[in-house]
Parts: structure tokens; C-alpha cells; sequence
């Protein structure tokens, strides 16, 4: 993590902002702070933050809509540490499925939450600048199948939608990102998971298969992912943007 990263606090609690606010910039961050839905998104129009951290209960928009709205807008690329005050695990995976890169039960310690940012922004920088992200596509087409990237659905040859988890969908989305490209077990497994106890119990190589089963591909001639031995994977069919719109 740089010194200069610039962190974008959405919280409506006053008390909670402010104390997040001054620790980040203690400890060297460039920090903004923002009370609700409109003013992340004035925010948002004048500067592009490194990572958004965003409170889920909030008047108005909640966070998991402004969310849901980040990840199919030109800001999809940029990092979400969720809060949440609720016990329910419910909202932590809704965060992860809508995309989040992680999520911080309150209460809190600021010192743990520093450390779940550093990580993120890690996780977020393995990728050199060549493979970064640059369009927010909607609809992506691969050989007979298609990608809602905004609903987050798989559709087959028929337009009929097929099952995946959210690590499934976070892997593919990785692959369409980058095709044709060789992607190490370490990059896919840093750009993939969050605080998700579903993929830390899984390899990355066994995520790789339960995908391949869900695309009907096989492991010995297979036709959308590749295996390099000792490198990696490749996704080597070439991918369509159908709809989108440039970031």
C-alpha cells in the first residue's frame, strides 16, 4: 500500500467516519469522507478513490445498491471493503456476490480494518498495468455462451441462465477480462477471493474444474481454459463485448 492512496469512507454514522477518517490519515492515507449515496457519488466526480470503504445499513441507498451500482459503472474497477452491523451472514456473501473485495464486521478495531485495506489493495495491484481493467462491459459473448456482467448471470447456446457461486463468477469474469493471457495460480487466487470461507477451503485448481464443468469443458482438449503446467491458466477463446460502455 502507498502512503498517497486515497480511501473513500461512506458511513452514514457521524462518530464512526470521522474516527476511521483521522486513523487513515494518521497513518499516512489520503481520506474522504462521505455520509451517503450522494455524496460518494459527488465524490466520485472528482476524484477516482484507490478503495471505497462502504457501511451497509445506510438511509436511502444501502450500501449493497451502491455496490451493485459501482460494479456496473465506470468505478468497477476500484476496491470495496464492506461494513456491516448485522450478525446475519446474509449480507456478507450479498456483498461478495454483488462484487465486494471484502467485509469488515462492526465493531471494529482500526487497526485490523488498516490491515484488511493493505491486503485488499494488494490483492487489487498483482496484475501489472497491461491487464488492468479499462471497460465496464455489460454483456460479454464467448464461444456459445454469454455473461451478464450487471445481473451476474451465465447464459447458455439458448439464452437459459446456468447456476454459478460467486467465486465461480469471479474467476470467469477474471478470464474474460484477460484472454489470451497467462495467469499464474497466484494472480487468479488474489483477484478472485475476498474474506470468503467457500474459496479459502478450495484450491484454486479445483475452482478452475468446477468452472469447467459449468462451461461443459474438457479437462484433456478443453476449449475455453488452458492449463500451462507450472504457470498457470489461459483462457484461450476470444471474447465479445456485445454491450458496454467505456469507463
Amino acid at each position: 500500500m502507498n502512503e498517497n492512496d486515497h480511501v473513500l469512507v461512506v458511513d452514514d454514522d457521524r462518530g464512526i467516519r470521522e474516527l476511521v477518517g483521522a486513523y487513515l490519515e494518521k497513518q499516512g492515507l489520503r481520506v474522504t469522507l462521505a455520509a451517503n449515496g450522494r455524496e460518494m457519488k459527488n465524490a466520485l466526480m472528482h476524484a477516482a478513490p484507490d478503495l471505497i470503504l462502504l457501511d451497509i445499513m445506510m438511509p436511502g441507498e444501502d450500501g449493497l445498491t451502491l455496490c451493485r451500482e459501482l460494479r456496473a459503472g465506470k468505478h468497477r474497477a476500484v476496491p470495496i471493503v464492506m461494513l456491516t452491523a448485522r450478525d446475519d451472514e446474509t449480507d456478507r456473501i450479498v456483498g461478495l456476490e454483488l462484487g465486494a473485495d471484502d467485509y469488515v464486521p462492526k465493531p471494529f478495531a482500526v487497526r485490523e480494518l488498516l490491515a484488511r485495506i493493505r491486503a485488499v489493495l494488494r490483492r487489487t495491484r498483482m496484475l501489472p498495468p497491461n491487464l488492468q481493467v479499462t471497460e465496464a462491459a455489460k454483456l460479454l459473448a464467448f464461444g456459445d455462451w454469454r455473461l451478464d456482467t450487471v445481473g451476474r448471470h451465465l447464459l447458455d447456446a439458448d439464452g437459459v441462465e446456468v447456476a454459478m457461486s460467486g467465486a465461480e463468477y469471479r474467476l470467469l469474469r477474471v478470464f474474460l477480462d484477460h484472454p489470451q493471457r497467462v495467469l499464474s495460480r497466484d494472480q487468479l487466487m488474489g483477484l478472485t477471493h475476498g474474506n470468503d470461507a467457500e474459496f479459502f477451503d478450495r484450491s484454486i485448481d479445483l475452482l478452475v474444474s468446477r468452472l469447467r464443468q459449468r462451461l461443459g469443458d474438457g479437462a484433456r482438449e478443453p476449449r475455453y481454459i488452458k492449463t500451462l503446467r507450472n504457470e498457470g491458466y489461459v483462457f484461450s477463446s476470444d471474447v465479445t463485448i456485445l454491450e458496454g460502455r467505456t469507463a
